[in-house]
């Protein structure tokens, strides 16, 4: 079955995408903003081409690969809601490219966010794309991996996008990154 055209997926412009969270977060996933095939299917991550499922299942974080590409199946939202996992965004509007949103909505997404992040209280908080979370937050100077400074009360990870146009991060290193996290959540345990 074909996939949405882009002039189908224009349609979802500016649209926004529910969070994805369960009542008792342990690890909430911060993605930049919706793209218009995340909005189309109202399934975070949804491109065919974003490697985040596969990352999750390669950090342990889920037990199989969810089948997420077409909207994830009810089964799978469960799943990761039973796993303590969380979705949500920077910025809630929908957008082809993450750099089409200006600073100024970083910066203003980021301030919403704390509000969620003390309502959901998770444990851990782990963002999939470094620029924004250094505009948004105005830490100019982070690094990836897990932050000095803690967000709202929770431990703080920053990383890699997992957009098949980011050619810094393969699948593995991901999961590798994805894994760092979920153990600090308490949700993968710790190897070796």
């Amino acid at each position: 079955m074909a996939g949405p055209t882009r002039d189908e997926l224009e349609r979802f412009r500016d649209a926004t995408v529910p969070d994805l969270v369960p009542e008792e977060p342990r690890l909430l996933f911060v993605g930049i903003n919706p793209s218009l095939m995340t909005a189309a299917t109202g399934t975070h991550f949804a491109h065919p081409g974003n490697r985040f499922y596969k990352a999750l299942h390669g950090a342990g974080i889920t037990d199989r690969l969810l089948d997420w590409a077409g909207g994830l199946p009810p089964a799978d939202e469960q799943h990761l809601r039973d796993r303590g996992v969380g979705i949500t965004n920077i910025v809630a509007r929908a957008t082809a490219r993450a750099d089409e949103l200006s600073d100024d909505e970083l910066r203003a997404g980021a301030a919403a966010l704390r509000g969620r992040i003390r309502t959901w209280r998770p444990p851990v908080v782990a963002f999939v794309g470094i620029t924004a979370f250094r505009i948004g937050f105005g830490r100019r100077r982070a690094a990836r991996g897990r932050q000095e400074e803690r967000l709202e009360g929770a431990v703080v990870h920053v990383l890699g996008n997992p957009s098949g146009l980011n050619a810094h991060d393969t699948v593995d290193t991901l999961a590798a990154a994805y894994r760092e996290a979920a153990r600090d959540a308490g949700i993968v345990r710790p190897t070796g």
